[in-house]
Formats: structure tokens, C-alpha cells, sequence
């Protein structure tokens, strides 16, 4: 049985009670011999329950004996998963013997057709087996939210011990990310269910806004009211946007009597808190009016509430006060709260909210904007983690980190907790560099048709890795190990004199940053309140956040996050994992985390692009066949198909434009003999459809995921992959530029009624163009035009000779015509 973690927050703090509790760790050991006792993580050990199957889902496994560290496990396999592995085995038969039957047969009408077509099928089979070769062994890992609590919360002194962890937010544009998302994500963030004194947030605003940084204070001031709010009902999830939407949910806190007068107030105190958020972009241009009027003269900069120029970006640009160019910000928005429960007011005619029994801290909150520069490429987002990492350790230095896009919120207030557990595994642990949840969004419409959700990849994919050396980083929602994003190796690859820093000159020069890296590695101190206001650590800010820090150093290579592509996420995880260490899948219900979807089908194509591109640049620049010993042999496989994707397109271009090819060439292709063909293509799909409805359940995916899965294949492989192989091609032989990062734009927030408007709004791109066009309607315009044309060469030449005649050419039953003779 499950041990679900006791709270009185009540249901909406537990896992489902059909998941299966397990031992802590590696899984390996689950299926062999009891694990030796022996040396434990450094903070003891974990809490993390494994199913492991052929296929892992919890409706689907039987789990004896998983109650104590020593005790191995077993399973019985359901006939689901019997008939899923049959049926892949007699498609690989199949495929094989198709190939065997092709060659012998070579004869077709067109010869070089019949190469094209044996090249696709044999990619198409390669690329199929290499999918399915990753999800041989996938594991299900479900964390002991209840055995964390009992050996890292339930202390004497009734003080925490689970470890400091550091959030890392990411933003750049109020607009395109409307702030009010960003700063429901801070406000979730601030309220998760985490020791208030070991976390520590950080929004990096890599536009310079004061936009931002004056929204990040009033999100601030709003906290002292929602935070405590949150802990007194149980509320979830802890993004009041989210949270106001949905008119009625269980209560599951310990004051009914008082929840709805609550309520009523914190949604008035909400609604006034977006009205201040909306009015700091009139506020502020005023303000600065207001100054820059007194002043007469000079350039007209923007202004701070506090009657000083803002040092970022000014609505008005100037020299050294404009996008791409200006001074770096470090400012501490809340201190350090000191480690005893501090208990609120008790309710009155100033306060009507009663927090006498709740504790009314709040974490850590720090504003970046790293240094601009033009002579400078700051590399988008992975540049701007990687100052995060280099601020975040000169004040917090949190052995863990997490990130999140601007757009992402806690859904869930026990997440950081359940990916906690991965991190602490007695067995493995130690050698976890990152836990990854699944991404899931809102305001996708109800029948997701632009595939958003992604379902097949991170409900089933992933789960397939899992069991391998672990899932890939996808951007957003996964939590690190700071000495691991540091480039350090490994426990179970460090040699017997390893030292963590072995190379100074590779981390910068910045002394207080190399001293902080051993630190990093104890997961044990306490955080303290960070000395932002002292001289020295200013100029230490000041230095690493600097555009030319970075000069010489191994940022963005071997420290931090990779630099010089689009999908700086799946190539930092690649490089992880090359480097020895693994990762875990982490999900729980509800949701651990959401986020908001690209708007409409332009942004999401534009997104698709950014990502298949990035992905077979991955695969041509970090090769991932060519990689050292220390990446397993099946991740290497399952990394080669995840960037070699975009390939398909070429293949699958050829196999649409074959019924026209004859218009032109006069040849029409036709495997010979063709009815063996067309039975050998029937049995092929039709066992490549059932495996699908096979895998759908396994993954705990409905029949919708599956046809938006592939029907948003087609449309990506027909409109933007083969967009991003020709992008790739060109810049390998012209040595330009990758494919460029474009921001993705996000629905503002909007009523009821006008909720899914944006995403049925058609807006105009060129990659629109093969997704509406497609060939079947160029055969028809083909056609058509042939017919045209013909008829009037045919017309033309009757009133000259008289006579017409036409040349035939037989195939498979059916005459096409080759040439026109007159």
C-alpha cells in the first residue's frame, strides 16, 4: 500500500492511492538480490516507491514485497503487456521479411523511384525500431512523500532538514508573457509547501524591464496576504489566477467557519492587486514624465518610485539604457526570514484576515538582469541561467535548483517535495543530476488540436527512458543538481583523488564563485539571509554578472547551460548524461506544474520548428553516436532518434509527391508483383495501428492523444521539418547560423467566453503554407492544369493536321500517358 503523506490540507496533498509504494533507488536491484547495507545518501535515505514493468502504468502492475529497504520485488505481467510486446516483435518480423521480399523483387516501372522508396522504407523501419528499442525497460518511480516527511520534517527541535533548494524563473518580454503569468508563478512559488527558510527565488528579467521589476514588488507586498492565505485553507493550487477560475473545490482546510469571508476578500484583494499590475505601464511612463519634465534637460529616462533613473531599459531608449544594452541589477525584493515560525496578526477592522495560527514568513526573493552589451552575444535563455547560477551561488548557494519558464506554476504545493525524493535516494541519488516532471498546460481547447499536451512524449517516452539512464531536460519544470550543471563529475565516476575544482581558470574569475562550488556539494547548512547590502558582495554581483566574464571560461560547453543552439535544454541533459550521471521522470497528480500553451497554430508551428531544428543540429554538432563510455548504450539510441527525427521529412516528401512524379517524367512507380505488395503494406500498418492502441494504454493516454499525436506529425513533418533539414543543410555547407530562438507568444488572460479566441485566430506565416497546400491538392491543381494544357496542344494541333494520336505506356493493369506524338 501506498503511505500517503498526512496533512491537513487533507486530499489535495496526496498521491492516488492506487500507486504502489516500493523500495528507495536504483531499480536494477529491485529485480535480483537484496541491496547491501552500507554507505547511505548524504542525508539518509529516500523516499521513492518503483513499479517496475515491461510497461509502466499502476493500473497494470502486481507488487509483492516492497516494504523495506532490504526486500526485492516482482511482477506479474498483465496479457495487455504480453500482446504489446508480441505484436512489436511480429512487426519487426514483418518489416524484415518486406525488405527481404523488395529486394529480390526490383523490377518497378521506375528504377530510381523504387530506390527513393526502398531508402524510406528502410529509414521508416530503422527509426520505428529505434523508438521502440527505448521503451523495453520502462520504469514507473512514485515518491514516499510520507517517508521524506518522517525523516527529514519530524524533528525534535520541529525545525526542517531537507535541503535548501533555489527557483530559478526566466522572462523577457511583459507582452508576448503578459506578467500577470509570470507573477502567478512567483506568488506559487513563494506558497509551496517547501521550509520557508531554505528556499530562495529568482526572477531573471533578461529585458531590463522596470515593468517587471515594479510588478515583482507589488507581487511582494500581495504575498504578505496570499501566502499565509494559502497555508491557512490548503489551497490549490497556489496560483490565484488558476485558482479564481474554478468557481467551487473541496475545502480541505481546518477553518470552514472562516473560508468564505476569506475568500471573498482575497478575491477583492486580487483583483485590485492586477489593476495595480495593469496600471504600472501608464504609472510609470507618467512618473517619468513628471521628472524628466523638471529636469529639462538631457535624455528623458525612466524613473524609479524612489525618485532615482532606473538602470535598465528605459521606455525612451538611450546609451546604455536600451535592449541589448545596459548595466546588470541584482536587487533583493524579501530577506531571509530566520529560521522560527513568526505567527500573523489576529483579525481586526485593518486586517479582517485572521493569521493568529499561521505562519506568515515568506522565502527568499531576488530580481536579476544580467549586463547588456552589443558587442556581445548573450545567448538568449541559456545565457541568462547561467548568470542566475553565478548570482544565486554568491548569496543562496543551494545545493538544488529548479526552473521554470515565465509562464509555469505550482500546481501541485508537494512537488519540490516529490522530486526531493529522487534527489535523496539512499541507492542512486548522489548520481541524479535532474529530475523532470511532465509539462502540461491550460487554456488548450478541449479537444487539443494543436497537440500541446504532447502526451506520447512525456507520458510514454519518457517513462521509456526512465529505465535507461533517464528522461531528457525539456526546458521547464525539472529540478538540479548544482554541482552536476557545475560540470562535475559523478560519485560513481570520480577517481580516488578527485577534487571538485580542479581547474579554476574554467569557472571564471571570480574567487567567491569557485569557493562556493565545494560548497554546493554539502546538502546540510542552513541558508542564511544573503548580504546583498554589503560592498564587497556588490562587486562580486557586479562581476559575474558581467558580459565578459564568461571570456575563456568553459560556460556554455562544459558549466552550465549549452550554448550555440535552439534546444539548449536537450543538449545541457545530453550533456549530462554523456558525463556519466542519470536523471529520473517525476509524475504525480495532480499535475506537479502547468503552463500556458502557444496562442495559436503560427506560434506553435514557429515553436515546432525552433525545436526540430534545434533538435537535428543536436545531432549533427553533439553526435550523440560519437559520445564517451559513460552514456549508456541505449540512452545513446534513444537520443539518436530524438535528434535525427526531422530527417523523415525528406522520405515522407518523396512518398506524397509520388502520384505526380509520372505527370512529369512519364513514369509511374508500382512494386511489382502488386498485390503481394499491397498485403505486405496491410499487415504493416495495421500492426503499426494496433501497437499504437496497445501503447495508448500502457501510457494511460485516451484514443484523442494518440490521433492528435499523429495527425500533428504529419503536419510538422509535412511544414516545418522539411524546413528545419534544408536550415541545417544550409548552414552546414554555408557555416551560418542555426535555427534562431523566437520567443513564443502566450494567450493574455481573458473571460470566459473569449477564452479559446486567440488560438481559432488565423494568422498568416509562411510555414502555413505546406500545412494548407497539401499534395493532394497540388496532384489536383497538377491535374487540373495538365488537362489544360493538354487539351489545347491537342486543340491546336487537330486544327493544323486533322489527326492526333497518343502514345501509352502499361502498368499494373492501368495505361498512363508518356509522351504526346502528332
Amino acid at each position: 500500500m501506498l503511505r500517503l503523506r498526512p496533512s491537513a490540507c487533507g486530499p489535495a496533498s496526496q498521491l492516488p492511492p492506487s500507486s504502489p509504494r516500493a523500495l528507495p533507488g536504483d531499480p536494477r536491484p529491485l529485480l535480483a538480490a537484496p541491496p547491501p547495507t552500507g554507505r547511505r545518501g548524504a542525508l539518509g535515505r529516500c523516499a521513492v516507491s518503483v513499479a517496475r514493468s515491461s510497461r509502466p502504468v499502476a493500473s497494470d502492475f502486481v507488487i509483492l514485497d516492497l516494504l523495506c529497504d532490504d526486500c526485492g520485488s516482482e511482477l506479474r505481467c498483465p496479457m495487455r503487456i504480453v500482446q504489446s510486446e508480441l505484436l512489436t516483435l511480429l512487426r519487426l518480423i514483418a518489416i524484415i521479411l518486406f525488405f527481404i521480399w523488395r529486394i529480390r523483387h526490383p523490377h518497378a516501372d521506375g528504377m530510381w523511384l523504387w530506390w527513393i522508396s526502398i531508402g524510406g522504407d528502410f529509414w521508416f523501419g530503422v527509426t520505428w525500431l529505434l523508438n521502440q528499442v527505448a521503451k523495453l525497460n520502462p520504469i514507473k518511480r512514485v515518491p514516499d512523500l510520507a517517508l521524506l516527511k518522517q525523516q527529514f520534517d519530524d524533528l525534535p527541535d520541529g525545525n526542517s532538514n531537507l535541503p535548501r533548494l533555489d527557483v530559478f524563473i526566466n522572462t523577457v518580454d511583459p507582452i508576448n508573457e503578459p506578467m500577470i503569468y509570470t507573477m502567478n508563478s512567483i506568488l506559487s512559488i513563494l506558497a509551496v509547501d517547501y521550509p520557508v527558510d531554505r528556499t530562495a527565488t529568482y526572477l531573471s528579467d533578461d529585458g531590463g524591464s522596470i515593468i517587471h521589476y515594479e510588478g515583482l514588488l507589488e507581487t511582494a507586498n500581495f504575498a504578505a496576504l496570499w501566502v499565509p492565505f494559502c497555508r491557512k485553507h490548503c489551497i490549490e493550487p497556489r496560483a490565484p489566477e488558476s485558482y479564481f477560475a474554478v468557481k467551487s473545490r473541496p475545502y480541505t482546510g481546518n477553518a470552514p467557519d472562516e473560508f468564505a469571508d476569506d475568500h471573498r476578500r482575497m478575491s477583492r484583494e486580487y483583483d485590485e492587486f492586477k489593476m495595480r499590475l495593469d496600471a504600472l505601464f501608464t504609472k510609470i511612463p507618467e512618473r517619468s514624465d513628471a521628472h524628466n519634465a523638471e529636469a529639462k534637460e538631457g535624455a528623458k529616462a525612466t524613473w524609479m518610485a524612489d525618485g532615482t533613473q532606473w538602470p535598465g531599459t528605459w521606455f525612451n531608449p538611450s546609451e546604455n539604457h536600451k535592449k541589448g544594452q545596459h548595466a546588470g541589477i541584482v536587487k533583493v525584493m524579501l530577506n531571509h526570514p530566520g529560521n522560527e515560525p513568526q505567527f500573523g496578526a489576529p483579525a481586526s477592522s485593518a486586517n479582517p484576515l485572521d493569521f493568529s495560527a499561521v505562519d506568515v514568513r515568506l522565502p527568499i526573493l531576488v530580481y536579476i538582469s544580467r549586463e547588456k552589451s552589443p558587442d556581445y552575444d548573450h545567448q538568449k535563455k541559456a545565457g541568462a541561467m547561467n548568470v542566475q547560477l553565478r548570482v544565486s551561488a554568491l548569496l543562496t548557494n543551494a545545493p538544488f535548483i529548479i526552473n521554470f519558464d515565465g509562464d509555469h506554476y505550482v500546481n501541485n504545493s508537494l512537488a519540490f517535495r516529490a522530486a526531493m525524493c529522487f534527489m535523496l535516494d539512499r541507492r542512486d541519488g548522489d548520481n541524479t543530476a535532474f529530475v523532470q516532471f511532465p509539462q502540461r498546460f491550460d487554456d488548450v481547447d478541449p479537444t487539443d488540436r494543436y497537440c500541446n499536451h504532447n502526451r506520447v512524449f512525456f507520458d510514454a517516452t519518457l517513462l521509456g527512458l526512465n529505465g535507461i539512464q533517464g528522461p531528457s531536460y525539456v526546458g521547464t519544470g525539472c529540478m538540479f543538481r548544482r554541482i552536476a550543471v557545475c560540470g562535475i563529475d559523478p560519485p560513481r565516476w570520480r577517481s580516488d583523488d578527485f577534487k571538485i575544482v580542479d581547474n579554476a581558470n574554467k569557472f571564471g574569475n571570480s574567487m567567491s564563485f569557485i569557493n562556493s562550488i565545494p560548497s554546493a556539494a554539502n546538502q546540510e547548512w542552513s541558508m542564511t539571509s544573503p548580504p546583498a547590502d554589503e560592498e564587497l558582495i556588490k562587486e562580486e554581483l557586479d562581476n559575474v554578472m558581467k558580459c565578459a566574464y564568461e571570456d575563456g571560461t568553459e560556460f556554455g560547453k562544459e558549466i552550465g547551460w549549452v550554448y550555440n543552439i535552439a534546444t539548449e535544454d536537450v543538449v545541457t541533459g545530453f550533456r549530462l548524461h554523456r558525463t556519466g550521471w542519470r536523471s529520473m521522470y517525476c509524475r504525480i497528480e495532480p499535475d506537479a506544474f502547468r503552463g500556458t500553451a502557444p496562442i495559436n497554430l503560427t506560434e506553435r508551428l514557429y515553436q515546432i520548428l525552433r525545436w526540430s531544428g534545434g533538435s537535428l543540429e543536436m545531432f549533427f554538432s553533439h553526435c550523440p553516436l560519437l559520445a564517451g563510455r559513460r552514456l549508456n548504450f541505449m540512452q545513446r539510441i534513444a537520443y539518436t532518434n530524438m535528434t535525427a527525427y526531422p530527417i523523415s521529412s525528406v522520405f515522407l516528401v518523396f512518398y506524397l509527391l509520388f502520384p505526380v512524379i509520372w505527370i512529369f517524367r512519364g513514369e509511374f512507380y508500382i512494386q511489382k508483383p502488386f498485390p503481394t505488395y499491397v498485403l505486405y503494406l496491410v499487415i504493416v500498418i495495421v500492426m503499426t495501428e494496433l501497437i499504437g492502441m496497445v501503447e495508448i494504454k500502457w501510457a494511460g493516454l485516451t484514443l484523442l492523444d494518440w490521433i492528435r499525436n499523429e495527425q500533428f506529425y504529419i503536419i510538422g513533418a509535412t511544414a516545418v521539418y522539411p524546413l528545419a533539414t534544408l536550415h541545417i543543410v544550409l548552414k552546414l555547407v554555408l557555416r551560418g547560423k542555426g535555427v534562431s530562438f523566437k520567443l513564443t507568444a502566450k494567450q493574455a488572460i481573458s473571460t470566459v467566453n473569449e477564452k479559446y479566441a486567440e488560438m481559432y485566430i488565423v494568422q498568416w506565416a509562411p510555414l502555413m503554407i505546406p500545412t494548407i497546400v497539401r499534395p493532394y491538392i497540388l496532384f489536383i491543381l497538377f491535374v487540373i492544369a495538365f488537362v489544360v494544357v493538354a487539351a489545347v496542344v491537342v486543340a491546336i494541333h487537330a486544327a493544323r493536321t486533322g489527326s492526333v494520336r497518343f502514345h501509352f505506356r502499361h502498368s499494373g493493369g492501368a495505361s498512363f500517358p508518356t509522351s504526346w506524338g502528332f
